[in-house]
């Protein structure tokens, strides 16, 4: 299927919109511990966005307009459950809507030890091009658990991507650790976060 690409005044548009709802909607300020164990001024709550009836299409939009722009062709989207588990799903349908197809997937932290025993969980991802997401990244822990997972059953990853960096050095592991591109559609900057 030849690929549509999203008009850039419609990708522009999405993007403005999706950042007035994450300030709006998930930069929550005040003394937090992320998921990594270090303290922060403020939390990024992208769940706010990526469940959100209106933000999600825009993540969606704003994530394949991304990879289009760096020029990242992939067939499947999809990390680590579960924050990466809604930016799967909406890439995947904002490609549906572009004319394109991308499947979805979640990667379990462990690989389960009972059933099929997998730990890269939809449809597969074997000998195929594959887009890391997560909806924020502090340490990168979870986008390289991901990789590991889906290099472990197969996938080709060709880059990781997220909706917002907070620029605490994750970009630089990943690409250092992985060999692949990092990727974010908003800086912290952007978001009034010093």
């Amino acid at each position: 299927m030849t690929a549509i690409s999203v008009p850039a005044a419609d990708a522009a548009a999405a993007r403005a919109r999706l950042l007035e709802l994450i300030k709006e909607l998930a930069v929550v300020r005040g003394k937090v511990i992320l998921s990594s164990g270090a303290e922060a001024d403020y939390y990024i709550d992208l769940r706010r966005i990526t469940l959100h009836h209106e933000a999600s299409k825009l993540v969606g939009q704003v994530m394949l307009s991304l990879t289009d722009d760096a020029g990242i062709d992939f067939e499947c989207a999809g990390g680590l459950t579960m924050g990466a588990d809604p930016v799967g799903t909406a890439v995947m349908h904002a490609a549906t809507d572009a004319g394109r197809t991308v499947d979805a997937f979640v990667v379990r932290k462990a690989q389960k030890s009972y059933g099929m025993g997998r730990q890269v969980e939809g449809p597969s991802v074997e000998g195929r091009k594959v887009l890391i997401l997560e909806d924020t990244s502090t340490t990168g822990g979870s986008a390289l658990t991901a990789v590991e997972g889906v290099r472990k059953a197969g996938g080709n990853v060709v880059a990781v991507a997220v909706i917002v960096d907070r620029d605490t050095g994750a970009k630089e592991k990943i690409e250092a650790e992985t060999g692949v591109p990092y990727l974010f559609a908003f800086g912290k900057d952007e978001l009034g976060l010093a």
